[in-house]
């Protein structure tokens, strides 16, 4: 029997993740039973909500068990099939996780149609990342023509959809990004109005010169500095969707910080509505989604950039640098051929 192989979450991190957290084991590869099919996995998305299942604390879904295979959704090939819905060679969205092969009674899987977009997208501008920026732009940000909306984390899978969007519904959008050329590419390839380097010393100073209008909504990946600067400028009425925290992540303790008070006074005074949310609390705009994007994606009207690391072993090293923003684009593992 051919072996497969899984990475799993060989110990709970305290901070930073490190690469003794996780361990690369091989397997059997399993037979189909009755009503399952076999996967293959092709593509394995990598995103800074792992992070949060790979601690055991209080949150929106259930951590990674000590042992268990990494969480992670996936776009897969079906090798083998005895459930009727399914047929050899299908591709398929899937949630196997960081391994090769994985069993599933078809419960979750969606067939990808690889003549509408490369399939990778199925868990980048098209997936996932892509559905969290058009629900949480759209249904909490809700910008208007005219208006400013800053995007942490700019060059990322969801902050540059969350632009592109953004401009397409007639609203200036200026990025917030991690160096020069990521400043650069937001700007030239996806068409932000501005984009501001979150690390240049003056980064309230010139976010300041970039919305002399003030904010009307701040899409929130990050947290930290990035917020410290932002939250003068929200407007009255500013919406702010809060999608992600990744300054945050590798906190050890949780202690509110200095500006919290002037942030409530700010909230009140101002009227702000802040809302944090999961992809899945607009579950029922998946085929407004699909539509739309797909659409935009067709037309030039969105684009995406993505940053591919090969194998699967090399994933942990890829999710520790994604934590620190060394990818550029959606962070992707390539596991496997898309055809054997």
């Amino acid at each position: 029997m051919s072996q497969g192989q899984r990475i799993v979450l060989a110990s709970r991190p305290v901070g930073e993740p490190k690469p003794s957290d996780f361990r690369l084991e091989t397997f059997a590869v399993p037979t189909p039973g009755q009503g399952e099919v076999l996967l293959r996995t092709i593509w394995l998305s990598l995103d800074p909500y792992m992070r949060g299942r790979m601690s055991d604390g209080p949150s929106y879904a259930q951590p990674v068990p000590v042992g268990g295979v990494m969480e992670a959704g996936t776009v897969s090939e079906v090798v083998a099939s005895n459930n009727p819905n399914f047929a050899k060679g299908d591709i398929v969205l899937s949630r196997a996780g960081w391994q090769t092969h994985a069993l599933s009674d078809g419960a979750g899987l969606r067939k990808i149609d690889p003549n509408i977009a490369p399939i990778s997208t199925a868990v980048g501008v098209l997936g996932m990342p892509g559905m969290t920026a058009y629900t949480g732009l759209l249904e909490i940000g809700q910008p208007k023509p005219g208006e400013t909306v800053v995007v942490a984390a700019a060059s990322g899978a969801v902050g540059s959809a969350v632009g592109q969007i953004a401009k397409i519904k007639g609203a200036r959008a200026i990025g917030i990004a991690g160096g020069k050329d990521k400043c650069d590419y937001v700007k030239n390839e996806f068409g932000f109005d501005d984009c501001i380097d979150h690390r240049d010393p003056d980064l309230a100073a010139k976010l300041k010169a970039a919305c002399p209008k003030g904010i009307d909504v701040y899409f929130e990946n990050v947290g930290g500095p990035v917020f410290e600067a932002v939250f003068p400028l929200l407007n009255n009425f500013a919406r702010m969707p809060v999608c992600g925290l990744i300054a945050h992540y590798n906190d050890t303790q949780s202690v509110a910080p200095k500006w919290a008070g002037a942030l409530m006074r700010h909230v009140l005074t101002k009227r702000l509505t802040i809302r944090g949310f999961i992809v899945s609390d607009f579950a029922a705009r998946h085929g407004d989604f699909l539509r739309d994007m797909s659409g935009w994606v067709r037309d030039g009207k969105v684009k995406y950039k993505e940053f591919v690391t090969e194998g699967l072993e090399n994933a942990p090293d890829a999710f520790m640098g994604l934590l620190k923003g060394a990818n550029f684009g959606k962070q992707l593992v390539r596991v496997g051929p898309d055809k054997l």
